[in-house]
């Protein structure tokens, strides 16, 4: 991600985004780069915490990640749907906001109903966003992203059509950020290994990469280049 344009990235639940790709944010926010995490319900559904302390919770991760943070409200928790409505809102934000690189939970079938649908939101909100005669959005100039990405929040959420792209979190500090956040979320890490969940996703990932760790992220787009310069390098070190 080479420009400063500001980086944008969706949660069904307040945990998500930490718990999904909070490395990418704790190293991009490191480097400088404005980022946004839209948080679309307070977890009203969850068997874990309240709405309040699950709120507070997001709010002392982002505080760790250095991110701003921002709750919208759609349908709520459990509840989300594909309607025009959300797509229009999160469209808004996504004009509000100006992202070069938006990133939101991935559309596969087999993980929490929220996290599918709000990527599929998402994916038609940057759409809606470029077009200029949408009544709702006139106070704000359309805006087109450069690329949506996906992130996975388990093994069976990773898309199998689309081919990942391994983002580097093998520092100390980017590591170090990353767990704090995910720990911040207190009410759910007490009750289940989610620490350790995602951390040995990316101990794997990293490892097949012949780094530390890694995230993937899953471009919705073939990715455009015009050099190859800019390419690191390839996931195969065996």
């Amino acid at each position: 991600m080479s420009d400063n344009l500001p980086l944008l990235i969706f949660g069904a639940h307040p945990d998500d985004i930490e718990f999904g790709c909070g490395g990418i944010v704790a190293r991009e926010a490191r480097d400088e780069r404005p980022v946004h995490m839209i948080v679309c319900s307070r977890g009203e559904a969850g068997s874990m915490g309240t709405p309040e302390i699950r709120e507070a919770e997001s709010r002392t991760a982002a505080t760790i990640l250095g991110a701003h943070l921002e709750f919208l409200e759609l349908d709520g928790d459990a509840r989300l749907r594909s309607s025009a409505e959300s797509a229009i809102a999160l469209a808004g934000a996504i004009r509000r906001i100006r992202p070069g690189v938006v990133i939101a939970p991935s559309v596969s079938e087999n993980q929490h109903p929220d996290h599918s649908q709000l990527g599929r939101l998402v994916r038609d909100a940057a759409r809606l966003a470029r077009f200029g005669g949408i009544s709702e959005l006139n106070q704000l100039a359309p805006h087109s992203i450069k690329i949506l990405f996906y992130y996975a929040l388990s093994l069976e959420a990773e898309p199998r059509d689309l081919s990942a792209i391994l983002y580097d979190v093998s520092d100390e500090g980017t590591l170090a950020a990353w767990v704090a956040a995910m720990e911040a979320h207190a009410s759910q890490v007490r009750a289940k290994p989610y620490v350790e969940m995602q951390l040995t996703r990316a101990r794997s990932r990293g490892l097949s990469a012949g780094i530390g760790h890694a995230i993937a992220l899953f471009p919705a787009d073939p990715i455009v280049v015009d050099r190859l310069e800019p390419v690191a390098t390839a996931a195969r070190c065996f």
